[in-house]
This record gives C-alpha cells, sequence and structure tokens, in this order.
C-alpha cells in the first residue's frame, strides 16, 4: 500500500511538471494574457503540496525554480511594455502563500507523525502488559499447583497443626483467584475475548441471584426486569454480576439488602446491583474501574488487589457497553449498559400472514 500511495504521488507530480511547463509556454506566447496561467501555477503548486509534503531542500527548489521563470516572464513583458512593473509584485504574494502552505502542512505532517509515535507506543506498552500479566500468571500458577498438593496431603493425613494448614489452603486459593483474574485482563483486548449468544435476560438474572442466595445470607431482591433477550456472552456476563455481586456481601452486613434489576433503553439494557452497604469514596469513585484501582487501601486482606471491578469494565466495554456507579451513604450502584437488546413484545408479534 505504501507504495501505490508513493507511485500516485509521483504520477501527480509528474503531471503538475507537465502542468506547469504548458503554462509557462502560454505566459511566453500571450503576454497580455500570462496572469491567468502565472495565477494556475502558482495555485496548483499550493494545491500540489498539500497532497505531497517534500523534503526542505527539494521544496525550496522548486519554489526558488518556480518564482524565478514567472518572475523572469513578467519581467521581461515589463521591459517590453506587454506588462505592468506593477505585475511583479506577485511573484513574492504567491510565494508567501505557497510558503504559508508548507508551514500549515509540515505542522499537520508533524502533528500526524507524532501522534503515530504515540499510538505505536501505547499499543507495545500494552503488548507487554498483556505479555507480563499472561507470562507472571503462568510462571506462579505451577508452584502455587504444588504447594497446595503438598498442604493436601498433610491435611489427609493429619499430620501439622489443620489450622495452619487450612489458612495456607485459603491464602492459596487466593492468589489462584488472583491468576485467574490477571490471565483474564490479559485476554481482555484480544478480538474474540467475548463470544455472544442470545439469553433470556429475566431467567439469567434470576439464576445469578438464586445461586448467590444460598452462598450469602442478605436480604436478597430481584427488582423489575424487562422481558426480553439480550445478546451477550453468557460465561462473561456471570463473571461480571460474581464480581459485583461478591463486592457487594464484602461491603454488607446479613441485614442488608442487595437488588439485582434492568431497565429497557430501546436496543439497550441497563443491568444495576445495588446493596446498603458502605457505599464508596467520593476520591475513589474516578478509578474505581482501573487495573489495580481500590476503593479501599488500607484493609488489604478483603479489598483485594483491585482487578475484580477492571474485570467488570473490560467485560462491559468489549460488548460495546460501558460501567458506572453512583454511591450514597446508605450504599452503592453499579449500572452496567448493553446493547443488543430484543424486548419481548418485539420478538413476539405475529408474523404477518
Amino acid at each position: 500500500m505504501p507504495a501505490i500511495g508513493s507511485l500516485r504521488l509521483k504520477t501527480l507530480e509528474l503531471g503538475w511538471g507537465a502542468f506547469a511547463a504548458a503554462n509557462l509556454a502560454a505566459m511566453a506566447l500571450w503576454p497580455s494574457w500570462e496572469t491567468i496561467p502565472f495565477h494556475f501555477i502558482w495555485v496548483s503548486l499550493t494545491l500540489l503540496y498539500g497532497f505531497s509534503v517534500w523534503r526542505p531542500p527539494i521544496t525550496s527548489f522548486v519554489l526558488a525554480a518556480v518564482a524565478a521563470t514567472t518572475g523572469a516572464l513578467i519581467l521581461a513583458d515589463a521591459f517590453h511594455g506587454e506588462q505592468l512593473w506593477g505585475e511583479l509584485f506577485e511573484v513574492p504574494l504567491m510565494s508567501a502563500m505557497f510558503l504559508a502552505m508548507v508551514w500549515h502542512a509540515r505542522r499537520r505532517q508533524d502533528a500526524l507523525a507524532k501522534v503515530e509515535r504515540q499510538a505505536d507506543e501505547r499499543a507495545a506498552m500494552l503488548e507487554q502488559e498483556e505479555q507480563f500479566l499472561h507470562d507472571v500468571s503462568h510462571e506462579l500458577r505451577t508452584p502455587v499447583t504444588i504447594a497446595r498438593g503438598h498442604l493436601e496431603v498433610l491435611r489427609r493425613n493429619g499430620h501439622g497443626p489443620l489450622q495452619e494448614v487450612d489458612v495456607a489452603l485459603d491464602e492459596l486459593g487466593r492468589i489462584e483467584r488472583i491468576l485467574g483474574q490477571l490471565l483474564l485482563l490479559a485476554k481482555s483486548d484480544r478480538p474474540d475475548f467475548v463470544v455472544l449468544a442470545e439469553i433470556d435476560l429475566e431467567l439469567f438474572l434470576e439464576d445469578v441471584l438464586m445461586r448467590w442466595s444460598e452462598v450469602a445470607p442478605r436480604a436478597w431482591r430481584l427488582g423489575h426486569v424487562p422481558a426480553g433477550a439480550l445478546r451477550v456472552d453468557p460465561e462473561a456476563l456471570r463473571i461480571v454480576l460474581d464480581a459485583l455481586l461478591e463486592n457487594a456481601v464484602k461491603y454488607t452486613d446479613g441485614s442488608d439488602a442487595i437488588e439485582i434489576r434492568a431497565l429497557a433503553k430501546g436496543t439497550r439494557v441497563v443491568i444495576e446491583v445495588e446493596d446498603q452497604g458502605c457505599g464508596v469514596p467520593q476520591d475513589a469513585l474516578g478509578q474505581i474501574f482501573e487495573r489495580f484501582g481500590r476503593a479501599d487501601p488500607p484493609r488489604s486482606r478483603t479489598g483485594g488487589v483491585g482487578l475484580g471491578l477492571a474485570i467488570v469494565d473490560a467485560i462491559v466495554k468489549a460488548h460495546g457497553g460501558k460501567s458506572a456507579v453512583q454511591t450514597t451513604r446508605d450504599g452503592s450502584t453499579f449500572s452496567l449498559t448493553f446493547p443488543r437488546f430484543s424486548p419481548a413484545r418485539a420478538r413476539l408479534e405475529p408474523e404477518p400472514v
């Protein structure tokens, strides 16, 4: 493709050269009309430079050649009385116009080059980050698996204090969950990160709520959910809701309410998870969905490492949606907007006979 673009520019430049030569000949043949081909030459040169930004030496050479040839023809005609001497001022004026285009085109070229460099650097950083997360996660999984195996053997055989063994197993399980989150984040920029399928939204949310109500004693509620189908990655959506509900359980007590609900907005649907917990500090709202961003830095044992909500945001964005959070003293509400929602009434309309 670059070779084709270069060939087109060369053809354009050669065409302009022939056009300029023809207009120079016209200036020499018809002195009384020479201002017309004169302006054709300069205007076409300025337009050409907008498409093909030459190196400074070439630019200077072309400018000097055009100014010299057109100026010489006007000067000769002025000596013969066929043109006014004032027409010579057109040469510096047109040169100034051309130099203004040179300045503008070079600024644009420098800006584009800067943007391209920044894009390349960002792409390289993202690739390195993904590779790093992938490598670290895989490297750590092997020793964690080995350590877990030895500890489970100790517990089965009754050797050593069982309480300490259980604590060690819990910590290894926590490390495994973190490694799983790191691997999931490492894949979030891939085009096959989500695989879409159609789900019944109401049944899906009801199933998620039932599973959590069996493992965590809270005042669970399923709010209003519009009937319809959502095209989404079911496993990814389950990961998202599990992360939000785990977060809600973490910061609520047994009598607090946790509600899942949804709101249809045309072909988009907003899924909300509301809890009556302690809320999110205002100064943490801006980075709560960032990787390793956390709302509670001091509570390292319960707060995790700040990957759960980053995974939520990555999955929602991979679907073309967005994540948001609102918080008060009475709790927090996480909102997830997904496209590709089909309301039930649109799907159940009878087909025309």
